[in-house]
């Protein structure tokens, strides 16, 4: 190996590194914003967030045993039945691994004690600093919420989308929470479910559950072909040239769910490390026959 190769090598992993480092940053800090908001406002005043987080709380409160270890375990058979085989290795251990973050810093706050008596007050600030650190893990390539992966899997195999799924689940939730609680309390806990949603989307810019990517590669058959066999997307080829110089250039065309972008990034780079990639939120998708594969 010459040193100009040498060297390129130590400039992708030092990239790398820095790469893994950020993301995991931004998930430890992530972990730590959302487990205040929950452990200071949400879960003393009885106010529950959605999904497995919501289930948690809910379990926590009629056992007594500790919110951060009813997160890990309920998370645990979604992670590896949806996020592990459905959606890819990366997104499970860092999905783990901010889980992990979440139980253990909900067990430091947890003494602490309540900010607020207002149930009201608690739903819209606890709301806000649990979206933000949600938000924060989401933009990192991870999650707190193992009905997400449900809603993905369920998606592929009926006629109802992944919010309709989603929201779905959350009512049932909400409703049991009014049961356990009362309806006020399952008032304010959507109330706190709304504005989690609301920051979750400020936090990270418009995240649509649908990104479309544009790839310029020399090496567009074998990214074509990895594409197909490992995301199991569709790729539409577009022939063009360089605005420059007038070489030809293949484009790539295709669409992928938000769980799947990293992992398409993985792959693109693997066959082409100089390949040139945009991606861009869909906020509609009409005809053609978007579905979502399994990532091998």
């Amino acid at each position: 190996m010459n040193e100009s190769a040498a060297a390129r090598k130590a400039i992708k992993q030092k990239r790398k590194l820095s790469f893994y480092v950020k993301k995991y940053l931004m998930i430890f800090i992530g972990a730590i914003i959302a487990s205040v908001g929950l452990e200071l406002f949400l879960i003393p005043n009885q106010v529950i967030d959605g999904g497995v987080v919501g289930i948690a709380i809910m379990l926590s409160s009629i056992t007594g045993m500790s919110f951060g270890m009813f997160v890990v375990l309920l998370n645990i058979p979604f992670l590896y039945l949806g996020g592990y085989k459905q959606i890819g290795k990366n997104f499970a251990i860092a999905t783990m691994i901010a889980i992990c973050f979440l139980s253990f810093w909900s067990g430091v706050f947890e003494p602490v004690g309540r900010v607020t008596e207002d149930p009201f007050l608690a739903a819209i600030f606890g709301g806000i600093i649990d979206g933000l650190g949600v938000g924060l893990i989401i933009r990192a390539g991870g999650s707190l919420d193992g009905t997400e992966i449900v809603a993905i899997i369920m998606d592929k195999r009926s006629v109802f989308s992944v919010g309709e799924v989603v929201m779905f689940i959350n009512l049932f939730i909400l409703s049991s929470a009014g049961l356990l609680y009362g309806w006020d309390k399952a008032m304010y806990s959507l109330v706190a479910y709304f504005v989690i949603s609301k920051m979750i989307d400020v936090v990270i810019k418009g995240l649509d559950e649908s990104y479309a990517v544009m790839i310029v590669t020399d090496e567009h058959e074998e990214v074509t072909s990895a594409l197909n066999d490992r995301l199991g997307r569709g790729v539409t080829v577009l022939h063009g040239a360089g605005g420059y110089t007038g070489d030809k250039k293949e484009v790539l065309y295709c669409v992928v769910t938000r769980l799947e972008v990293d992992k398409l990034k993985e792959i693109v780079l693997e066959k082409d490390e100089n390949a040139f990639v945009t991606i861009n939120a869909v906020h509609d998708i009409v005809g053609g026959r978007f579905k979502k594969h399994a990532i091998h």
